[in-house]
């Protein structure tokens, strides 16, 4: 099979690489092709597994070049999304919105049989505050308050309509917990940690109070676990969509554990939103607070239909996906990918994305 990657030097793009190096040693035979705008080195693993094309997907004066790359493509794995400079919202809507209907339109035109796109649970709508799990019908219409919710859900509206409209075409929606491997521990910190977070020190020196709104609860996915549900996806050929998420759920007391915390102190709802958003103003860390209505607002996952369907048995436990990641973190841990790269080597005020 040939398969096109956006985003394949990204979090994930690097896991599927990987995991399609694993399927070709068994002989699977797959070609692949990697689409980003900062390219790795394409000597080094996992990237070695692809040949490379840098391109802004969303521009239009290079659909053509698009075009040329996913035509006779077997599967197109959409994997590129901007999460910084979050506070730049016209470029996040170039890249994420105006880049995935150039993504469609590609497949659209050049005939690729089977378009799977990377979602996330962040699409979902608001689910009540109780650990009830909800399937794949459950509204994916976003998050109001955060523009990565809404983009998210504005994409897979874009799906609902481009679907009926194009017999042949199977699309596939992948919807992610918190997708983490160790690899990817200072693109994280990058993200959402922020330059005066000591990362160092997380889980090593002990916290002695960790303050938390009260019922937080979250749900990982280690990044290896997701490409190989995307490589069954797209050797099946399945469609429709999938949540993916190892177990067990989350909440406060694992995190307690992961950072070595004492003592857990419940923080009224109101009040944590509110330090999130002064401290975002302040620039103390990049977290907006619509992340923080993300988290406390999203359902919990119910993911049999990936276990039934793609016969999908995640090898890691949550718990350990997030120890995995606190370690990585305080080892810069990182790869030779731009958007992967060591926080040791990042600049301030750099460009991240995926």
């Amino acid at each position: 099979m040939r398969i096109v990657i956006t985003g394949a030097a990204g979090n994930v793009g690097t896991a599927l690489l990987r995991r399609l190096a694993q399927r070709n040693a068994e002989g699977a035979g797959h070609e692949v092709v990697g689409i980003g705008r900062r390219l790795p080195p394409a000597d080094r693993s996992p990237y070695d597994t692809a040949t490379w094309t840098s391109l802004d997907i969303a521009d239009p004066a290079r659909r053509g070049e698009l075009h040329d790359v996913v035509r006779g493509a077997d599967a197109v794995v959409h994997a590129a999304w901007l999460i910084q400079p979050a506070r730049d919202s016209a470029e996040l809507a170039r890249v994420n919105l105006g880049g995935s209907r150039e993504v469609v339109r590609a497949v659209r035109e050049t005939g690729v049989p089977h378009l799977v796109h990377m979602s996330s649970i962040g699409t979902y709508a608001h689910h009540p505050d109780d650990d009830s799990r909800v399937d794949e019908n459950w509204p994916a219409t976003g998050i109001p308050t955060l523009q990565y919710s809404r983009d998210k859900a504005a994409v897979e509206a874009h799906l609902d309509v481009v679907e009926p409209e194009s017999p042949g075409l199977t699309v596939t929606r992948v919807r992610p917990g918190l997708v983490f491997q160790r690899d990817s521990a200072s693109e994280i910190a990058r993200y959402f940690a922020g330059a005066l977070v000591p990362a160092r020190a997380l889980g090593r020196v002990p916290l002695p109070v960790l303050p938390l709104p009260h019922g937080v609860r979250f749900q990982v996915v280690h990044a290896d676990d997701l490409a190989d549900a995307l490589v069954r996806i797209v050797e099946q050929r399945a469609g429709g969509a999938f949540n993916l998420a190892d177990e067990p759920v989350l909440g406060g007391r694992d995190l307690g554990r992961a950072l070595n915390a004492r003592t857990l102190v419940p923080v009224p709802h109101g009040l944590a939103r509110a330090a999130v958003a002064a401290s975002h103003h302040a620039r103390i860390h990049p977290v907006k607070p619509g992340w923080f209505d993300l988290g406390m607002s999203v359902p919990v996952m119910d993911t049999n239909r990936a276990r039934t369907e793609l016969g999908w048995q995640p090898a890691h436990a949550a718990a350990d996906v997030l120890t995995e990641l606190l370690a990585g973190m305080r080892e810069h841990a990182g790869t030779a990918s731009p958007p992967l790269r060591s926080r040791s080597a990042a600049e301030p005020g750099s460009r991240v994305g995926t």
